[in-house]
């Protein structure tokens, strides 16, 4: 059985045609492509915006037209993640999707369900001739995950519809109605080299097999970053050994918690076998402190050939002290929103930048409120200025300020409850969705979001559990049907 044989048939075919497309952050030239002969194909009105968002129109079936039109908004670009030792190329190779058990899945890659299956929806809407809805704007934004660049450029004119449901969600049974707002800040440490010790023996530090997850929605589930947990060996390791850094290199993407991270460290050679030992000791002593969360978690070491040059050493301790001493994680709970995570910040990135002899360490805060936002923001700004750092911040995004009175809001939960006979949770969510800027555009709008369920988002753990599509599907159609 492949995905294309799951039911609701029609929305899984989409999403498989979807999955052929290659589609990274900033690089969805085939993707919008794609969508534009999809709508060709279909003899579907569409239109494209200068910043590359496409919006498709259906009209309203008979005995609807005097309905409010519906917007339903996903984005386009995925999150583009690998295990190390696995062969893709985003920018050309199709995804890998089987099935495993209740799950679809992505052979050793990210899914791409977020938000590929929100699009799916959206164009077996359009699709489908048994339906009944008011006119339907469907919405596909570029570069939600690295930016938000697609909500920032939404071109005028773009959207006529009172009420927008984001299908970006990833908790079947919840309906969101708030997100988080973030900012990202960069710092880049300048550093010099000195000529590599005599009679050192390099080996390389590796730290994987972690977890990861989306730095907003999986920030307080406990889970290690590897940034934090290989600088806390080499803080360490400063106190007994004269130790020798040619490079750090871990994470990839600022909306990733990150999983994977690796060191080449040089030793005296008579210490080497000390310092390995130590290593793997610190590995245990680290699997037991994170035994609840991180049951895969592993450490291990190579030999390594000796470079000609090694970071300058007061520079290398410069590096360790700032990256130990950044604030990490969950930073604030909500008072207004109990569970809530109102604060965090996500150690994203460290990559040496050898040609311009400078590290770049990326960060990025979140926070359902705007003051929150910006002093976490100066927060890890003040730790990189103790460092001589040149810090640079985003532009931002704003949250999404919740409306418990709207009607859409309402509809959506009878809806649910009149289908499943059961309430859904109503709740915000920290990670960030681009309804705030829709809402800054389009201050009219009514917005509700809501998904299949998904976990292991932004890792080559995604995975989209398959009966959780069917209610999506269910509950997206009848609310089209009843919405007024």
């Amino acid at each position: 059985m492949t995905i294309r044989d799951l039911q609701p048939k029609l929305i899984w075919e989409q999403f498989d045609d979807i999955t052929r497309v290659p589609r990274p952050s900033k690089r969805e030239g085939k993707i919008i492509e794609w969508l534009q002969a999809f709508a060709k194909k279909h003899g579907i009105d569409y239109q494209t915006d200068a910043t590359g968002n496409v919006v498709m129109r259906k009209p309203a079936t008979a005995g609807f037209e005097g309905r409010p039109a519906v917007i339903l908004q996903s984005h386009m670009d995925m999150v583009c993640e690998k295990n190390s030792d696995v062969e893709f190329d985003f920018d050309n190779d199709p995804i890998q999707t089987y099935i495993d058990g209740e799950w679809v899945k992505a052979k050793g890659t990210t899914l791409g369900a977020d938000c590929g299956i929100g699009m799916a929806a959206a164009l077996a809407v359009l699709l489908d001739e048994e339906l009944e809805h008011p006119a339907i704007e469907a919405l596909f934004t570029v570069d939600e995950e690295t930016g938000l660049t697609g909500a920032f450029g939404l071109g005028e004119g773009m959207l006529t519809g009172k009420y927008l449901i984001n299908l970006d969600s990833e908790d079947e049974g919840e309906i969101f109605i708030g997100c988080a707002g973030g900012i990202d800040t960069v710092a880049r440490m300048d550093y010099d080299t000195e000529e590599t010790p005599e009679g050192y023996a390099f080996v390389r530090l590796e730290v994987g097999d972690l977890l990861g997850g989306h730095s907003g929605d999986d920030i307080d589930k406990g889970r290690a970053n590897s940034n934090k947990l290989l600088a806390r060996f080499l803080y360490n390791a400063c106190d007994t050994f004269k130790i020798a850094v040619e490079r750090i290199d871990g994470g990839n993407l600022r909306n990733a918690i990150p999983r994977e991270a690796y060191a080449i460290v040089g030793v005296p050679a008579e210490s080497k076998a000390d310092f390995v030992e130590r290593y793997l000791e610190f590995g245990e002593s680290l699997k037991e402190e994170f035994r609840h969360t991180e049951p895969r978690m592993r450490f291990s070491v190579s030999d390594a050939t000796a470079p000609a040059a090694v970071m300058a050493y007061d520079d290398l301790c410069a590096l360790l002290i700032t990256i130990v001493g950044l604030p990490n994680g969950v930073l604030a709970m909500s008072f207004a929103v109990p569970g809530l995570v109102e604060t965090s910040s996500n150690l994203a990135s460290v990559k040496f930048d050898e040609s311009a002899k400078q590290v770049v360490i990326t960060t990025s805060q979140r926070s359902s409120v705007e003051s929150a936002k910006l002093y976490a923001a100066q927060t890890i700004e003040s730790v990189f200025f103790l460092a001589g750092c040149d810090v640079e911040h985003s532009d931002g995004y704003p949250g999404w300020s919740p409306n418990p009175d709207s009607k859409l809001l309402k509809t959506s939960v009878e809806c649910y409850r009149n289908l499943f006979a059961t309430e859904p949770k109503v709740r915000a969510i920290h990670a960030g969705l681009e309804c705030g800027l829709f809402l800054e555009k389009y201050p009219h709008l009514e917005m509700v979001s809501f998904g299949p369920t998904l976990r292991g988002v932004h890792s080559p753990d995604e995975r989209l559990e398959i009966s959780t599509v069917d209610k999506f599907w269910k509950l997206l159609v009848e609310l089209l049907k009843v919405l007024e």
